[in-house]
């Protein structure tokens, strides 16, 4: 995708990006561990230290399954049962492929030699990723195996849904899935959604596509994070919504790159500085750096140089990220509000016992921890190098 401007008779941004990933699909499985570690390496030449990835180990299992299975009249009770079967090798078969990524990517690091890429030091959880162009019975197959994974590895952190929103089949059953994310959550209580939802934009969809994927993916399948969100102001009563998202503090994933790219989105009719305004959680995201050939610092670089930000807005972005990953433990910021410390660590940067106690407690709060010291290593160097001066 870098670079890439249509010529006349060529696909669109949006065809173009689409069609990359069954050119590549056969391959995947034999190669997993190769972009797993390369994906590490990216990271850590970008200085990101935590990455939650979307992956899909065993979904092709899933999705016979699903196949196997007819979905009638959207009982979806029934839809569980009659899976629930299947659902414990479904789970160990994804398991199995993850470890063998893992090890494969272990390997091409070579972690745990003098010889380690710099990427093996990067913690990485993952998000089972599933796929919104299937037929329900698809759909609904991947989903209760993919919350089944997530209840039964630690490495699985959430749930995503993901291919193009304004698919026919993706805005035929849209309610649907929002109802299948609603029933499954009560059958796996405590599994984490993060759902791409608000990837349109007038033309792309019949207007009244555009008017209410983001609220139903908050208030029927209870996402607590948002991928795009590019269609806010098209929603019903966008207001109502803005603010709901900010009292519940539900996170935006903006991916500045992929909307223009995909939807031609970009500078102003962007809606990063309206969830801003509105005091909605924002944090930047490559989407799919892979494909467009980008970075987290491509991102950073474009919002700075499009909507003026100050160092320190960046440096909130950067923390909210952190603050709103699924990463288990508590966070170090008080009331979702970053640079506030909590009770037990006011006295930073000076550790105290409590705040000693209270970070080996959480692993986000050790890994926001980490985040602050290397803003201040950061910041002492741009303080005293005459480069930055």
């Amino acid at each position: 995708m870098r670079d890439f401007v249509p010529a006349p008779g060529d696909a669109s941004g949006h065809d173009h990006f689409f069609a990359t990933f069954s050119r590549f699909g056969s391959i995947d499985d034999a190669h997993s561990g190769d972009m797993l570690a390369e994906a590490r390496d990216r990271a850590a030449r970008d200085h990101v230290t935590y990455l939650e990835l979307m992956i899909s180990p065993g979904i092709g299992g899933m999705i016979g399954a699903g196949f196997h299975h007819p979905l009638k009249d959207d009982d979806l009770p029934a839809a569980h049962q009659a899976l629930a079967p299947e659902i414990p090798a479904l789970v160990q078969k994804a398991r199995a492929a993850t470890d063998q990524m893992e090890a494969q990517a272990r390997d091409v690091l070579k972690c745990g030699t003098p010889q380690a890429h710099p990427g093996c030091a990067a913690t990485v959880r993952y998000l089972f990723q599933t796929l919104r162009t299937l037929p329900p019975q698809a759909v609904y197959a991947q989903l209760d195996a993919g919350y089944a994974t997530v209840k039964a590895d630690p490495r699985f952190v959430g749930l995503n849904i993901v291919a193009p929103e304004d698919d026919p089949t993706a805005m035929r059953d849209y309610d649907l899935h929002m109802r299948m994310f609603h029933f499954l959550n009560g059958v796996y209580p405590g599994v984490k959604l993060s759902l791409h939802a608000g990837e349109l934009t007038t033309g792309l969809v019949p207007t009244d596509g555009l008017r209410h994927h983001i609220r139903a993916a908050i208030d029927v399948a209870g996402a607590s994070r948002i991928g795009h969100g590019v269609d806010v102001a098209l929603e019903d009563d966008p207001a109502s919504l803005l603010a709901e998202m900010a009292r519940r503090h539900v996170m935006v994933e903006v991916n500045l790159t992929s909307n223009d790219e995909i939807l031609g989105i970009k500078g102003a009719a962007h809606p990063f500085p309206l969830y801003r305004r509105a005091g909605v959680p924002v944090a930047l995201s490559t989407d799919d750096e892979g494909v467009s050939r980008g970075d987290l610092t491509q991102e950073y670089v474009r919002a700075a140089q499009t909507y003026d930000l100050s160092y320190a807005d960046l440096k909130t972005l950067s923390r909210t990220g952190l603050e709103y990953a699924f990463v288990p433990g508590e966070s170090l910021w008080a009331d979702h509000q970053p640079g506030l410390f909590v009770s037990a660590c006011r006295t930073l940067p000076v550790i105290s016992a409590s705040c000693t106690t209270f970070l080996k407690s959480s692993e986000k709060a050790r890994l926001q921890w980490a985040l602050e010291q290397r803003f201040g290593t950061f910041e002492a160097t741009v303080t005293h190098e005459g480069l930055y001066q």
